[in-house]
């Protein structure tokens, strides 16, 4: 779907807002407006990266923003982003995205009519300011995430799937992570020289701070990571040496039984009258002496 959200009647650019063109739509358009066979293979490549590059007359921008719904098991770049293709010209803009899209809109009503764009460069510096604020609700999400898994792994007893919501929460953030790191020559190209004012530095300001805030989920995360393994490193420790306390409770036990399970016919003993209940009372000294000689050194 092709719409036109400025013209030249009103404003000094022109931009058309294209909404997952077919084929022959993409072939009108590059025919029209002369765009490179290397930019449309680019847009068609799902997982293509963010880039920044000149081309011919026109500037030719991807960038990732953030997708609106993410499952919960979503690890991928296309899984977690949203690609949008940007044209700039000296005196047009085109973008190109597959999913519906609200900022086209909402930079109309809110940017261009308060005449904060006046050139193409300013109208793309606000696009791409908006797709980076793509990156602050889901900041909150998984920060949110975090607290969850800390305080079930700390004051709670495990889930089995703790450790596979750890690993897809740990993706989460290494992939968003990585998205917004290779954006960093976009925003810097875009507030660099002359170019450089105002609404492009609130652009470099907003993805610096999501940047930080990405960095430090991802500290968090893998020392999280760390702390699962040394939990349940420490848990099975506790396991085995519960274990080890009561093989020690059953060697001795177990030895006298066995030595007068031999059925050899002139053993000593086996004659008393009192002979069982004497090895019984035995067995039950020993494991009392066990115990109180755990209990001094702690181990119980």
């Amino acid at each position: 779907m092709v719409q036109s959200i400025t013209d030249h009647s009103e404003h000094p650019f022109e931009w058309i807002d294209i909404v997952d063109p077919d084929q022959d739509e993409l072939n009108e358009l590059t025919t029209k407006y002369a765009l490179h066979e290397s930019s449309i293979n680019d847009w068609l490549q799902p997982d293509h990266l963010p880039k920044y590059e000149h081309v011919r007359s026109y500037t030719f921008i991807i960038f990732r923003m953030h997708a609106e719904k993410v499952s919960k098991e979503a690890d991928t770049v296309p899984e977690l982003t949203d690609k949008v293709a940007i044209f700039m010209f000296e005196k047009l803009v085109i973008t190109l995205h597959k999913n519906e899209w609200l900022a086209p809109q909402f930079i109309k009503e809110n940017q261009i009519r308060e005449n904060a764009c006046e050139n193409t460069h300013q109208l793309v510096n606000e696009i791409i300011k908006s797709c980076i604020a793509t990156y602050e609700a889901p900041s909150i999400k998984l920060t949110s995430d975090i607290e969850y898994y800390e305080e079930n792994m700390f004051l709670k007893n495990r889930k089995p799937s703790l450790l596979k919501g750890l690993y897809y929460l740990r993706r989460r953030v290494e992939v968003t992570r990585r998205i917004i790191m290779l954006s960093h020559d976009i925003v810097e190209r875009l507030d660099s020289g002359e170019q450089s004012n105002t609404y492009t530095r609130d652009t470099r300001d907003l993805y610096v701070k999501l940047h930080n805030i990405y960095d430090t989920l991802f500290e968090n995360m893998n020392q999280l990571v760390m702390i699962y393994f040394s939990i349940s490193s420490q848990r099975t420790n506790e396991i085995v040496r519960v274990l080890t306390v009561f093989s020690v409770f059953f060697m001795p036990l177990t030895f006298i039984v066995g030595i007068y399970g031999m059925n050899f016919e002139y053993m000593p003993e086996l004659k008393l009258k009192l002979g069982y209940p004497g090895v019984m009372v035995l067995m039950g000294a020993i494991t009392v002496g066990i115990y109180v000689w755990f209990k001094k050194r702690g181990w119980l």
